[in-house]
């Protein structure tokens, strides 16, 4: 703890420094799962060294954590302890402050919500270089700022310890996957798994209008005796992605059933990035998507090597990269808006606890005339796919997708490329008098806005021209494999410890 506190130290007092200045600055994490285009700033502050996992106590069912200590390291500190996190972000890159500060929901959050719902208490750094701690407890617990930080964006302070909450854990996951033959099928299916009180993990892929699979997970000790070990993080395993469509392409069979290792399951859309990572051998067009290749290239195709390199390629430019909360009344409306003007299969269904405002959380409405059956439940739907090469109209298809996830009741994740006007984003979460009165009593004015932060101006991003070279293909994507590997980000896939080794 003596390190942690005069790490905090200094980042409080850099950060009082630059307030006093009005200097302008961002904050270092040392990486990034966002797909936004990355600020400029005439400063910074350096929060890569908070990437411990302090404590472990089982006793509490606790675990103390630095902000930039991803999924995977946290996972690995609390198995040994018989103890998971109710909620792990699907890519081991992912970090506890992201997670807190972002938005983060899960195959588990119908159970438990969002990641920042299973934090009992955050450390912050307020923009005057004050250090104060928040619980959601509304006595004596700056509830207030608690609430407001989540999902914010880092606007109101920064992030420096949280103390995440733990459960049980056990040596598989039972997983089920249901094979449901349209849409609304599989929109309903969903919504009878999460009332299992057996199911622990629930999320769905559609793989077109006509088949998709929802996929459900318990928590289990125990294996039948004639039962196989089925694992994703190998080299030749499959992608998880093919595996269950594999497993569902035939019509009116039983549910299949396989045995996951725990933390096999939690990290099981690393390689390829759910599917994402199919997109890169489209790039490329003369690598086949065969089996044989991605064994081949299997360094480059977890999530931390390909976020590198998106962003070092510009691809990202005219990559739709969208997580959007809908109504599960409307899902099917959407869904057929995402067919029809961008074509981007698979799409991912994952169900979540619904929150209401004040938040920064993505939350639901209904349009008008449509009646509610969900009370406390919304549906994320991820899409992610290739969007037009021209920059102009990238920008008009995501801002018709922003108006079609509100004219549906929807509204979208933060992390991604956000067009709404100022006016328009402070209106979809219920006026920003709430927010500034928090800006004021936290000495905040110093700090970017969520605005600020998430905007991409359409008129600039529409105009701009990649440089030459990134715009050839494969040059700018042997580019963006380039920076990839000057990151060395493979050696930590290939190093976890958390990979099932046959017990």
């Amino acid at each position: 703890m003596d390190r942690h506190k005069a790490a905090v130290a200094a980042i409080a007092s850099t950060m009082r420094s630059l307030s006093l200045a009005r200097t302008p600055y961002r904050i270092n994490h040392g990486s990034t799962n966002s797909t936004r285009p990355r600020p400029s700033a005439t400063a910074t502050v350096d929060i890569s060294p908070l990437r411990h996992v302090l404590a472990v106590d089982p006793a509490r069912r606790i675990a103390l954590v630095e902000p930039n200590v991803p999924m995977d390291r946290l996972v690995e500190a609390t198995l040994p302890h018989g103890l998971v996190p109710p909620v792990v972000m699907e890519f081991p890159g992912i970090t506890a402050g992201g997670g807190f500060a972002g938005t983060a929901g899960e195959s588990s959050s119908f159970r438990h919500g969002f990641f920042d719902e299973t934090v009992n208490r955050v450390e912050m750094v307020l923009a005057d270089g004050e250090v104060v701690e928040a619980t959601p407890e509304a006595e004596g617990g700056r509830a207030d700022l608690f609430r407001g930080a989540a999902g914010a964006v880092g606007t109101l302070g920064v992030t420096t310890l949280l103390e995440v909450r733990l459960m049980e854990a056990k040596r598989f996951v039972k997983t089920r996957y249901r094979r449901t033959g349209s849409v609304a099928e599989a929109v309903e299916a969903v919504r009878e798994e999460v009332r299992r009180g057996e199911n622990d993990y629930v999320d769905g892929i559609l793989f077109s209008k006509d088949h998709g699979v929802v996929v459900t997970g318990e928590l289990t000790d125990e294996m039948p005796a004639a039962g196989t070990v089925q694992t994703f993080s190998g080299p030749w395993d499959p992608w998880f992605y093919l595996h269950a469509k594999e497993k569902t392409a035939a019509v009116g069979r039983e549910a299949p059933v396989d045995y996951v290792p725990l933390a096999e399951y939690l990290f099981r859309y690393d390689r390829g990035g759910f599917w994402v990572g199919a997109a890169a051998f489209e790039y490329f067009r003369l690598v086949p998507f065969t089996r044989f290749f991605r064994w081949f290239l299997d360094d480059f195709l977890h999530t931390r090597m390909m976020y590198r390199a998106l962003h070092g390629s510009g691809e990202s430019a005219r990559f739709v990269v969208q997580d959007v909360a809908m109504p599960f009344e409307t899902t099917k409306r959407f869904v057929d808006y995402t067919s029809s003007e961008l074509g981007i299969w698979p799409l991912w269904l994952c169900p979540l606890k619904r929150r209401g405002p004040p938040t920064f959380h993505p939350f639901t409405t209904l349009p008008e005339g449509v009646e509610r059956k969900e009370e406390d439940m919304m549906l994320n739907v991820g899409v992610w796919g290739w969007g037009p090469s021209a920059p102009a109209e990238f920008v008009r298809k995501n801002r018709e997708l922003e108006n079609k996830v509100r004219e549906l009741g929807g509204m979208k994740w933060l992390y991604a490329h956000t067009y709404y006007p100022q006016d328009e984003l402070w209106s979809m979460y219920g006026g920003r008098e709430w927010y500034d009165q928090l800006r004021a009593k936290y000495n905040a004015g110093t700090l970017p806005t969520v605005w600020d932060k998430v905007h991409v101006d359409p008129d600039a991003a529409g105009a701009k021209q990649r440089h030459w070279l990134k715009k050839r293909a494969p040059l700018g994507g042997l580019y963006g494999i380039y920076k990839s590997i000057q990151s060395k980000d493979y050696m930590l896939h290939r190093n976890a410890q958390w990979k099932w080794k046959h017990e």
